[in-house]
């Protein structure tokens, strides 16, 4: 059977877009879509599972669709799915959010928490769609990228759109530059940044041969590479390590920034 895309909704016009996304989403892979409430003990939820479902239903009519009501804490009702999910979505702002906060704290919770990918829904209208063609995927260096460029690639494929490819790097504080050698040529003596993008897109490129890529390695912070290169895409996609000793991912300062600040919708990939 089909591991289903899981979306949570709670009634909020933010939860009722990323009905919409998902609904796409699970129509363009051919999964089902399941629809999770966490409601309060006194509420039965059938009104927002019903206008979610009727939202989903009029996006993607030919999705397999099912509902589900859990009473208690929606970081932990949406957490527990996330087993036997293809990915988890959620609103970029839910109905309990202080206005203050740029992602609702069950978003952040999810994103650090969640054993499968989880997408936050953010950004206009025009970033929802496909009206660029285009993923972005943030690359680091070694192994710590590799289930996101490749879930990164399988999007892009499906999508019919390119991938786009971003490494930033940055000369450590403190390290001599020789004369005359500048920031550029000193991390090329060490592990040049066109390798590290080559490495990494090197086996999912074999698989997806249809994905046109483009590479960028970009001298910087890598928070402003990745919003940059997002606000010409329809999907950034970024991978998170897992804690030593500790449940959970490590989202660390960059993927704190995106999940804030992204224009577009963002996926969290745990590495496996």
């Amino acid at each position: 059977m089909t591991i289903p895309l899981v979306v949570g909704v709670d009634g909020s016009e933010a939860s009722l877009e990323a009905v919409d996304w998902a609904a796409g989403e699970a129509a363009r892979h051919g999964v089902p879509l399941h629809l999770l409430h966490a409601a309060a003990p006194d509420d039965e939820g059938t009104e927002v599972i019903r206008a979610a479902s009727e939202r989903a239903g009029d996006a993607a009519p030919g999705v397999r669709l099912t509902s589900e009501v859990r009473h208690g804490d929606a970081a932990a009702a949406l957490v527990g799915t996330a087993h036997d999910a293809f990915a988890l979505v959620l609103g970029s702002r839910g109905l309990g959010d202080l206005t203050g906060l740029l992602l609702g704290s069950v978003g952040l919770a999810v994103a650090a928490r969640a054993d499968c990918p989880v997408v936050v829904v953010r950004g206009a209208a025009e970033h929802r769609g496909s009206r660029f063609g285009s993923v972005v995927v943030g690359v680091e260096d070694g192994e710590g990228s590799r289930t996101a460029v490749d879930f990164a690639f399988r999007e892009a494929h499906v999508r019919r759109c390119r991938l786009v490819a971003v490494h930033a790097w940055t000369v450590p504080v403190g390290s001599p530059l020789p004369p005359g050698l500048s920031g550029f040529a000193l991390q090329a003596l060490q592990r040049p940044p066109a390798q590290v993008l080559a490495e990494a897109l090197h086996d999912p490129a074999e698989r997806y041969q249809g994905v046109p890529v483009t590479s960028e390695a970009v001298e910087g912070s890598a928070r402003r590479a990745l919003l940059r290169a997002a606000a010409g895409a329809d999907l950034l996609v970024v991978g998170a390590r897992r804690r030593q000793g500790h449940i959970g991912l490590q989202l660390g300062l960059v993927n704190h920034a995106v999940l804030h600040h992204a224009p577009c919708p963002i996926a969290v990939v745990p590495r496996t």
